[in-house]
Order: structure tokens, then C-alpha cells, then sequence
């Protein structure tokens, strides 16, 4: 099963920053969309931002428009969510997930997924 590997996260005041990358060592990502989503505990997975495979369209969750930036280097095979102005609410599991179809619209077993990485927002 091909794997996305996930780094960045951890514990953060509110009104931090951080930096979560996504990439791939087994496949490129160049023809793939990617979607970052999270899963707060009890709560469903929802999708944050989405990135088109060229990187020229993108797409945010309204909650973190203005705070989250996805952008992608097909170059270094890698694609990052750079979140700024943390907050309590922003706390979950983060995931990256590619696909070519659908990353933009919800979750699906069909995409290559990352392992996760949480994401803490607290003082």
C-alpha cells in the first residue's frame, strides 16, 4: 500500500504557527490533487484545504481561510500546510491524503493517506 509520510506538529500557544509537510518516496505527486483533512477526538474527519496537482487552484474550509496556506513543490515531491493564528479549535490529527478525484469534496479509502500527525493548540 503506497504511503504518504507525514512530519510537523506538535504543541503550540494559541496564536502560533506551524508547518506540516507531506510527502511521497514511493510514487510522485505531481498528477495527484492533495487534501489536507483532520479529525478532532469524537468528531468526524473533515477536510481543511485541497491543492489541485499543478498547484494553481486551491481550496480552504471556511474556518481557517485567511489562517491556513497549502502550496506544493512537485519539485521535492512534498506539499505543506503552513497554519498561522492557531487556535484551541484548530487541535486534531491532521492528515495529507492524494487522489485524482474528490480530495476537495470528502474523505475517501480510495486516496493514498499519511500516517497523521496531531496537532496541539494550547497555552
Amino acid at each position: 500500500q503506497l504511503q504518504l509520510v507525514q512530519s510537523g506538529g506538535g504543541l503550540v500557544q494559541p496564536g502560533g504557527s506551524l508547518t506540516l509537510s507531506c510527502a511521497a518516496s514511493e510514487f510522485t505527486l505531481d498528477s495527484y490533487a492533495i487534501g489536507w483533512f483532520r479529525q478532532a477526538p469524537g468528531k468526524e474527519r473533515e477536510g481543511v484545504a485541497c491543492i489541485s496537482s499543478s498547484g494553481g487552484m486551491t481550496n480552504y474550509e471556511d474556518s481557517v481561510k485567511g489562517r491556513f496556506t497549502v502550496s506544493r513543490d512537485n519539485a521535492k515531491n512534498t506539499v505543506y500546510l503552513q497554519m498561522n493564528s492557531l487556535k484551541p479549535e484548530d487541535t486534531a490529527v491532521y492528515y495529507c491524503a492524494a487522489g485524482k478525484v474528490g480530495v476537495c469534496v470528502r474523505p475517501s479509502p480510495s486516496f493514498y493517506w499519511g500516517q497523521g500527525t496531531q496537532v496541539t493548540v494550547s497555552s
